[in-house]
C-alpha cells in the first residue's frame, strides 16, 4: 500500500470535526443553531441540533442548547462526529490486547503495524473490523457503521499504544467532550534524531496540511492557518546522536509529535515521511553507517509508543489511567543505542 493511501485513508477517517470563531461585533442576536448552520458549510441544521443536544456546542467555554441567542464577541466552538461515508464494516476475527473492560467501554494496547479504521486501501485487518468482530453481540454497535466500535481518538498505524473505545453512544459522547477540552492525560516516548541543550520544554504551532506535499503536515507561523497544537516534551535519555524523549500533549491533531518534533530539528527516528530515515546526526563512518541501518531493520518506521492515557470515567466519574510497556522491539533499538554509546565512550 502507497503512503498516498495511507493519507487518504488518515484523511477520510478523522471522527470529529472542531470549529472554532468568534461572533462579529455587529452581529444581531439569532439562534445559535441556525448562526453556526449558516457559518459551517454543508451543515444541516438537524446535525448542529444533534451536537448542540450532546453539548458539544460551547459558547465561551459554557455548553449551549438550540435556543441560546448569540451575543458579539461571542467565542463558539463545536465538536461533531462526521456524517457516515458508506463503508462496510467486515466483522474479523482478530486478537485485541484488552487492558480493562466494562459496560461502557474498552481501553485496548494496539500494536504498531495496525491501521485504526477501514478506508481506501485498509478494508481488512484494521482495529475497528477486530471490534465489530469481537463486538457483534453488542446491541449498542450498528455494525453498518465505519464507526462501529465507537472510537473516540485514533493513533496512527505504526504508533503502538493504548487507545479507549467506548461500547454506548452516552459513553462516546462524554469521552469525545473531554478529548475537545484537552482533559484527558496523554503521554508518549519517542525516540528522535539529535540532543538537546535543555531538559525539558514546549512545542507550539499551528498544524495543516501541506501545500507542497499533501502527504506531509506542517507548522505553520500564520495563526489563521491550521489548528492550535501544544506539545510538551522533556528528555528521559542522551543517547549520544539520539534522544529518548516523553512527550504530553494538551492537542491531539494528525501527526501532531512527529510534525513539532521534525519542525525544530528532531524528527522521530526511521520517520520516513518527516525526514528521519536518513542519518542526520554521527559519524560518516562505515561501520556507523552499517549500525543504522540495523537500526532501521530493527524498527523499520517511526519509533513513537503512546505508553500513557488518563480520563473521567464517563459512568462511575473515577479517574482512570493505563499505562503500556514499549514494544520489544523499540525496546531493542534503545538497548542497542545504550550499547553503541557505551563502546564508544570506552574505545
Amino acid at each position: 500500500m502507497s503512503d498516498e493511501n495511507n493519507v487518504i485513508n488518515e484523511e477520510q477517517n478523522e471522527l470529529y470535526e472542531h470549529y472554532s470563531f468568534m461572533v462579529d461585533k455587529g452581529q444581531s442576536s439569532v439562534r445559535i443553531d441556525r448562526y453556526v448552520t449558516d457559518k459551517i458549510e454543508g451543515a444541516s441544521r438537524n446535525r448542529i441540533q444533534n451536537a448542540a443536544d450532546s453539548g458539544c456546542i460551547l459558547v465561551n467555554g459554557a455548553s449551549k442548547k438550540c435556543n441560546y441567542k448569540i451575543k458579539p464577541l461571542d467565542k463558539i466552538s463545536i465538536v461533531m462526529p462526521y456524517e457516515r461515508r458508506g463503508v462496510e464494516i467486515i466483522p474479523e476475527n482478530i486478537p485485541l490486547d484488552i487492558l480493562y473492560e466494562d459496560d461502557d467501554l474498552l481501553v485496548i494496547n494496539k500494536a504498531s503495524g495496525m491501521v485504526v479504521h477501514p478506508g481506501h486501501g485498509n478494508y481488512s485487518g484494521t482495529l475497528v473490523n477486530a471490534l465489530a468482530g469481537y463486538l457483534h453481540d453488542n446491541e449498542n454497535v450498528n455494525l453498518e457503521d465505519e464507526r462501529a466500535g465507537l472510537l473516540v481518538h485514533r493513533i496512527d498505524k505504526d504508533t503502538s499504544g493504548v487507545i479507549v473505545v467506548a461500547k454506548k453512544l452516552d459513553a462516546l459522547k462524554d469521552l469525545a467532550q473531554q478529548f475537545f477540552n484537552h482533559t484527558v492525560q496523554r503521554r508518549y516516548f519517542a525516540l528522535v534524531w539529535g540532543r538537546f541543550e535543555n531538559g525539558e520544554g514546549t512545542i507550539t504551532g499551528n498544524i495543516a496540511r501541506s501545500t507542497s506535499d499533501r502527504l506531509r503536515f506542517k507548522v505553520y507561523a500564520d495563526e489563521a492557518t491550521g489548528k492550535h497544537a501544544v506539545t510538551h516534551y522533556k528528555i528521559v535519555e542522551d543517547l549520544g546522536y539520539v534522544s529518548l524523549i516523553e512527550c504530553k500533549l494538551e492537542t491531539g491533531r494528525t501527526h501532531q509529535i512527529r510534525v513539532h518534533l521534525s519542525h525544530i530539528g528532531h524528527p522521530l527516528f526511521n520517520d520516513g515521511r518527516y525526514g528521519g530515515d536518513k542519518i542526520l546526526y554521527g559519524t560518516t563512518f562505515t561501520k556507523y553507517k552499517q549500525f543504522i541501518t540495523n537500526c532501521f531493520s530493527l524498527v523499520p518506521h517511526h519509533a513513537l509508543h503512546a505508553a500513557m492515557l488518563g480520563f473521567v470515567h464517563p459512568a462511575t466519574k473515577k479517574e482512570m489511567q493505563f499505562e503500556v510497556p514499549m514494544p520489544a522491539n523499540m525496546q531493542m533499538l534503545i538497548d542497542k543505542w545504550r550499547k553503541y554509546i557505551s563502546n564508544r565512550e570506552t574505545e
